[in-house]
């Protein structure tokens, strides 16, 4: 074909054409799947907020990281290199990770975290996801500065199921202390009560203008009238459920978790820490400059920082000095709003993107959320808090999960975590102090693989009613039930939606309530599940199931990278 090309060189447009047809067999078509290359330089970079000034563990010197695009399809390579004291290991919240739980990123679960001075390459494919999700250190508190977006775009020629949006921005919502957030987080533990709360919640790293010293630590996004934009928003924060709203402004939903939903408008949205929620604006007010603002929803008798982070939605041509007004936010206690939003979200359920929720059930799990004490005589009242579920607190192994599933190493975890609680009790009914005396230990649940799993995440009144944001790696699932209250397990399931229910990756458990899953266990490995507030998370509120590989060959998890981190 060279050769070709040279002999008739003295035409030109034959030239062309033909040397355009070299092109076009050595460079892949729009259609097949490109390679996404990244680099994290997990480094210190000193940070000023509120009138102080720390350093901060970030990658490439951002607060918040790099977002990473992608599209459906693509194949994603980043390099993490670790240049900070910290050991580290990187998480791809969402992300199903499909036989690969190599990739999937948290410490001593799937992986052994990236050692000081080393690096690690995460590799994985996108497939069948689109849409927003996230990336978070998944080791100690280190999520507190370490975060970014993950854009995932349809396939090419593939249009978003909602009108085209002018443009689009992430919106990261996260916390920020004053003070260095592992020492806190260490303090606490060492004197066995909770950490100091935050000083401030951000918008895109920034508190905003009604924080001190905060008038250039404010996030300005500007629109021009008559034109619809796409805010792709995450919940970044450690341990904070936050409502956002703008001022004068709807917000129509599109999305949850990387999944399109049957939209709605509202005013005010809800969003749990790790989830994301994609929102259409219509910027057709009066050209101004409004606030953007989160602030924490919290329905329980618990101290939490109630101040408002702001961020602006800004008119093009309109003067700086212009003073934003304030959107109108739900009450901080607004349990009634929290609930009638959550019965808003419904998947699309459409030909293109079907709800395949699984009607019939091989595995029912029920499983109690609760707080207790446990002796610790070196600690401040001589207890510790601690978390359970079905009274067990989980104890994080030495030896990543994953690799010694697949090494077959003896000793590292035990698989009798129990389906059920031992003593059923009246859950949500007076406050109960009393010592279940909680169990310890590294307990997974062995699942079948391919089987269909019913799970019902009870909250209790161990201590204190509250809500509980619960991620489960390697799965999406579908959301058929919630309530507040004590599960019935004759009557409830009568009301559960089968047809378009929520699906998504990460599900609050109301205050005193219940929430009803479903999922496929077709994602074999160790598949970790936990609440995603940190401080929770901490004390034992998590659990691991062992998804055992299929009879097929491609039904199993893969062999692990040659670089894949030791403990």
């Amino acid at each position: 074909m060279a050769s070709l090309c040279g002999f008739m060189h003295n035409n030109v447009l034959t030239f062309l054409f033909c040397c355009m047809m070299i092109v076009g067999l050595i460079m892949p078509s729009p259609s097949e799947a490109a390679i996404k290359k990244y680099k994290f330089d997990i480094e210190l970079k000193n940070v000023s907020r509120l009138c102080h000034a720390k350093p901060i563990v970030t990658v490439n010197g951002r607060y918040p990281g790099p977002t990473v695009y992608a599209r459906e399809g693509d194949r994603v390579q980043v390099t993490v290199t670790n240049h900070v004291q910290y050991n580290l290991s990187i998480h791809w919240h969402g992300l199903k990770q499909h036989r690969n739980g190599w990739a999937d990123g948290p410490a001593y679960i799937t992986q052994c975290p990236i050692q000081t001075g080393n690096s690690y390459t995460y590799d994985f494919n996108v497939t069948g996801q689109r849409g927003t999700l996230w990336w978070h250190a998944h080791i100690l508190w280190l999520r507190a500065t370490v975060y970014g977006a993950i854009v995932i775009m349809p396939k090419l020629r593939t249009p978003f199921p909602f009108p085209q949006p002018a443009r689009e921005f992430e919106i990261l919502l996260g916390e920020w202390w004053n003070n260095d957030v592992e020492n806190i987080e260490k303090q606490g533990t060492q004197m066995g009560v909770p950490p100091n709360i935050s000083d401030a919640h951000t918008i895109n790293g920034k508190p905003g203008p009604l924080f001190p010293c905060s008038d250039k630590h404010t996030y300005v996004m500007e629109v021009e009238q008559g034109r619809s934009y796409l805010l792709r928003i995450v919940n970044a924060a450690l341990n904070d459920e936050l409502f956002f709203a703008i001022a004068g402004h709807n917000m129509t939903v599109v999305e949850v978790d990387a999944v399109y939903t049957k939209p709605f408008t509202t005013s005010s949205i809800l969003i749990g820490p790790g989830q994301t929620t994609n929102v259409l604006v219509h910027a057709n007010n009066v050209p101004s400059r409004y606030f953007m603002a989160a602030r924490v929803f919290m329905d329980a008798p618990i101290s939490v920082d109630n101040k408002t982070a702001t961020a602006i939605f800004q008119y093009k041509g309109i003067s700086n000095t212009v003073i934003p007004s304030l959107p109108q936010l739900p009450a901080r206690n607004d349990s009634a709003f929290a609930l009638s939003l959550n019965k808003e979200l419904r998947s699309l359920n459409s030909d293109q993107y079907p709800a395949l929720v699984p009607l019939k059930i091989d595995r029912n799990l029920f499983y109690t959320i609760g707080l207790g004490m446990n002796p610790c005589p070196t600690c401040v009242n001589g207890t510790r808090l601690v978390a359970s579920l079905n009274n067990v607190s989980f104890v994080m192994p030495q030896t990543a999960l994953l690799q010694a599933h697949y090494l077959n190493l003896k000793g590292v975890f035990r698989t009798d975590f129990p389906d059920r609680p031992s003593k059923p009790f009246n859950y949500t009914g007076a406050p109960l102090t009393a010592n279940l005396a909680t169990l310890t230990g590294t307990r997974l649940s062995k699942i079948a693989f391919n089987s269909s799993v019913e799970l019902v995440l009870q909250d209790t009144n161990l201590l204190s009613v509250e809500s509980h944001p619960f991620h489960l790696h390697g799965y999406n699932f579908f959301v058929v039930g919630t309530g507040v209250g004590n599960f019935d397990p004759s009557k409830d399931p009568a009301n559960y939606n089968l047809v378009d229910p929520i699906e998504r990756n990460t599900v609050g458990v109301p205050t005193g309530g219940w929430v009803a899953i479903r999922f496929r266990a077709d994602n074999p490995g160790k598949m970790f599940m936990h609440c995603h507030l940190e401080l929770h998370t901490g004390w034992g509120l998590k659990m691991a199931f062992l998804v055992e590989d299929g009879p097929e060959k491609d039904q199993s998890v893969l062999p692990p990278p040659k670089d894949l981190p030791t403990c």
